[in-house]
């Protein structure tokens, strides 16, 4: 079952992916819970014995190691509850199975400290009735899943009218979706259906077929309170955790806190102001892991642009292809990140060692990262993520490479990438090297101009599909219809004119004649400011500006 649910939320992920609440095209929810029950799937696997009690721990430790954002630390939660419901079986009859279900509904409602109906707690809260209802009146295993499955759509489709923020942007909620394609996979296997992968390019099974896929229910998304824009998420490892005292710490400073976990690991999500102070307070407890901060204005991307993606990222493999023959090991190494060729082109001529493709839409996973450091001839090897989805599959390559020391510097953005680089000193100490490139990264603002997925209102902002939005830090400022005028706003919001150096990389679907308006009315306003300008053939971006 768990391998099962697995499959069929990868074979739908993309689909929870491309679609957003907010207009900017960037989001992962659905990956987020895939890679969530992926880990679970991989660790109950492990288990020799055919205990479901034992397959079902073991689920439970992958997922909370494996969580990643919201969605997936609720879905953690839900197998934690499971696991509980099953403890010390052998084997579950309908009623168990049932039983396990509300016990991880009661679980992930303990866990959230202020619980928001609408939200998959409230469709694996309805599933759980369904499933109890059917197994007490004598339905088959099959049969109690197939209703919790039918009273979770219908719950799916309530959620617009539990939360206003659902039924203004005519949505439901991806993690209810996600936990229901889930869901659907572990019906499946009970049922003898299988998978055909799309890598064979043939049609694969629908697990989920029941699920409508209507004007109404096809578009899902994660709400986010954007009175605390940082989520904020990472592992505190020691002895003696205590994990109530945490909460109870911690509960009046965010939003959606999260804490849960053993006396020996504790995984903490919240919604914040300030990401530091929770770390200094966490940081008494033990040390922290796989510390992950990222703005939530970063939303989901259009699906039609990851055809694009994807010739792009075929073009940079096989430009950056090269044999690497055994030679002396260097002491420093670079890997650098890059969503763009011009851009892949500008970090290799800095001195990156290897650039790997990913950014918006596609971002590289832990393997990636780590196959690139393998290729580079260093002792020890920075990585430089430039993507605030990207920092924590970049830490979780010193787990998996254990003939070099990786190094990551939490870069977010290409200009940050680019100001590290720039700080980096191939003949200096690891120490000296490692506070350059933070203290470069933390001297430049990034801004971006892209476009409109969806309408939406945003604050004051009134957005429609296709507009031009302007961001800074991944927070829109500004939207027009124009180009030119887009980007003056964005840049004067960024109060270039006070700072020494702009940096412009333009995509590759901004016309010359665009880059050199923008040029002319830089040099016109203040020509005492150096301005560099580099074709990037970024997807998705019209322009990404480094101000310092």
């Amino acid at each position: 079952m768990m391998v099962s649910g697995a499959k069929a939320l990868e074979l739908k992920k993309h689909e929870v992916d491309a679609l957003n609440v907010f207009p900017v095209p960037d989001g992962d929810t659905g990956t987020n819970m895939f890679l969530t029950i992926q880990s679970a799937a991989r660790d109950a696997e492990k288990v020799t014995s055919q205990s479901i009690g034992e397959v079902a721990a073991a689920a439970s430790m992958g997922s909370l190691m494996g969580a990643r954002g919201n969605s997936g630390v609720i879905l953690s939660q839900l197998l934690r509850g499971i696991a509980k419901g099953l403890e010390g079986l052998n084997t579950a009859n309908p009623l168990q199975v049932a039983q396990a279900l509300q016990s991880g509904v009661d679980t992930a409602y303990k866990a959230v400290m202020k619980p928001v109906e609408g939200t998959i707690l409230t469709v694996s809260k309805e599933t759980a009735r369904g499933a109890l209802a059917m197994a007490k009146s004598g339905g088959s295993l099959v049969e109690t899943l197939q209703e919790a499955q039918q009273k979770g759509l219908k719950s799916l489709a309530k959620t617009p009218d539990l939360l206003p923020v659902l039924k203004q942007a005519g949505v439901v909620d991806a993690g209810g979706q996600g936990f229901l394609v889930i869901l659907s996979g572990w019906i499946a296997v009970l049922t003898g259906e299988t998978f055909i992968t799309e890598t064979n390019g043939e049609v694969e099974s629908s697990p989920d077929q029941h699920i409508p896929v209507s004007a109404e229910t096809k578009d899902f998304m994660q709400v986010e309170n954007l009175d605390y824009p940082y989520c904020t998420e990472f592992l505190v490892k020691g002895t003696d955790l205590r994990v109530e005292q945490m909460k109870q710490d911690l509960l009046d400073r965010g939003d959606c806190l999260l804490v849960v976990g053993t006396p020996e690991v504790v995984k903490i999500h919240v919604h914040v102001k300030n990401p530091g102070k929770i770390l200094d307070y966490a940081i008494q407890w033990g040390s922290l892991h796989e510390v992950q901060i990222h703005n939530m204005l970063e939303q989901n991307e259009s699906m039609a642009h990851a055809l694009k993606e994807k010739e792009i990222a075929d073009a940079l493999e096989a430009d950056t292809e090269t044999d690497n023959p055994s030679q002396p090991l260097k002491e420093f190494g670079v890997v650098a990140v890059a969503m763009g060729q011009g851009i892949a082109d500008v970090f290799l001529s800095l001195g990156a060692d290897e650039v790997v493709f990913g950014g918006q839409t596609m971002n590289p996973s832990t393997e990636d990262l780590a196959e690139a450091v393998r290729k580079v001839p260093a002792r020890q090897v920075f990585i430089l993520p430039n993507n605030g989805n990207i920092v924590m599959a970049a830490r979780q390559v010193k787990d998996v490479v254990q003939d070099r020391q990786v190094h990551v510097i939490p870069s977010k953005s290409i200009p940050q990438g680019i100001s590290a680089l720039l700080s980096f000193n191939s003949d200096g100490e690891i120490e000296t090297n490692i506070k350059n490139m933070e203290t470069g990264l933390s001297g430049v603002r990034s801004g971006e101009v892209t476009y409109a997925v969806r309408d939406s209102q945003f604050g004051d902002l009134t957005i429609s599909d296709g507009d031009l939005l302007g961001l800074i830090e991944d927070v829109i400022v500004t939207t027009g219809k124009s180009l030119n005028e887009v980007a003056q706003s964005t840049l004067d919001k960024m109060e270039w004119k006070t700072r020494d150096l702009v940096t412009i990389f333009y995509g590759e679907e901004t016309k010359l004649e665009e880059v050199e308006r923008l040029q002319d009315w830089l040099r016109e306003e203040n020509p005492n400011i150096e301005v560099e300008v580099h074709p990037g053939r970024q997807p998705l971006y019209y322009y990404i500006f480094g101000v310092e």
